[in-house]
């Protein structure tokens, strides 16, 4: 069969891909419309997490529903939800689990950790200590966790939400960079409107919080999702794209302004390139796409670099944040 005839069914294959994984999105979204008001931006990142199986690290004050989305999105899948309250005294064996002597069996057994659920959310993780951190790295890396010698795989799909709050930084952590390049995606929530706000005290009065919700696909059909994602079409000026951009961030002085060139310490890894590949595929689905455009690029770009472009301590005095940096990056290099 030659190209000329092949390529009319593969566009037919993957159109018919991104209608059925239209379905499956539209059934996780009403279940979400009614336990999330407003942040859209929290529901589409939470959705592109579950479409690519990235981790996310998500910034903000308490009380702006991180908690509640990520719930919501594990029942909508039917997938297990486990929280971790990180603290400065827990333990990585608190997180992965340890093994304990059974005297009724007279031996050793294993009891797995809460890191072994579907979605995972560390509130505060960096109140919790580097050693402790670093125990979610093999996890989130690696898909697994080692315990007595033993492997351990986590269940599929297989997600880490953590939180972290930029205000209160007395016995914090800072995250280490290897970690943070873990996370596919970083965003920073805003408060919500003072409409969505009166909507939320609506819902909680009238009890809409208090009802169990029921699962609007299933953990076959979640992770159908994912492989329906990875079948979205990335062409290769699209690639090319993505890997200028980050290429341009370890090369900031020849690509930006020297006032603002000054502020970037170290750009971003090549696991930058795979996130912006991954979260684009997913960000044309959910916009009712079989293929990437530059502009989902362009969208997902903060919420891929801002974690992964450190800044001298220079651009904290001088109020330059990351964003300025990012914004400067993508409008210097050439759109396909």
């Amino acid at each position: 069969m030659t190209e000329s005839s092949t390529r009319p069914a593969e566009r037919e294959q993957r159109s018919g891909a991104a209608a059925r994984a239209g379905e499956l999105v539209a059934s996780i979204e009403r279940n979400l419309d009614r336990r999330v008001v407003g942040q859209q931006r929290l529901r589409e990142t939470l959705l592109i997490s579950l479409l690519t199986g990235g981790h996310v690290l998500l910034e903000s004050v308490p009380g702006l529903a991180k908690t509640t989305a990520a719930r919501a999105l594990a029942t909508s899948i039917g997938g297990s939800f486990k929280r971790i309250q990180c603290t400065p005294d827990l333990l990585p064996s608190d997180i992965v689990g340890t093994q304990i002597y059974d005297a009724g069996q007279g031996a050793f057994v294993t009891r797995l950790g809460p890191v072994h659920a579907n979605f995972v959310l560390l509130d505060e993780i960096n109140r919790s200590s580097a050693k402790t951190q670093s125990a979610m790295l093999e996890a989130m890396q690696e898909r697994q966790t080692s315990i007595g010698g033993t492997v351990y795989p986590v269940p599929q799909p297989f997600l880490v939400l953590a939180t972290q709050n930029p205000i209160e930084q007395e016995g914090t952590y800072e995250l280490p960079e290897a970690q943070l390049d873990r996370f596919q995606l970083k965003d920073v929530l805003d408060y919500p409107t003072p409409a969505e706000e009166a909507e939320v005290v609506r819902r909680v009065d009238s009890g809409v919080f208090d009802d169990d919700d029921q699962a609007a696909i299933d953990l076959d059909q979640a992770r159908e999702l994912q492989r329906l994602t990875a079948g979205v079409y990335l062409d290769q000026a699209v690639l090319d794209y993505i890997t200028y951009i980050v290429a341009a961030t370890r090369r900031a002085g020849e690509v930006l302004p020297p006032d603002l060139a000054r502020y970037v310490e170290v750009g971003a890894s090549p696991r930058a390139s795979i996130a912006f590949a991954r979260a684009s595929r997913a960000s044309a689905l959910l916009q009712g796409r079989d293929h990437v455009i530059p502009e989902d690029v362009r969208h997902l770009a903060h919420r891929v670099l801002r974690h992964r472009v450190l800044l001298t301590y220079e651009a904290l005095a001088d109020g330059v944040r990351v964003e300025q940096v990012v914004d400067a990056v993508v409008r210097a290099v050439r759109t396909p």
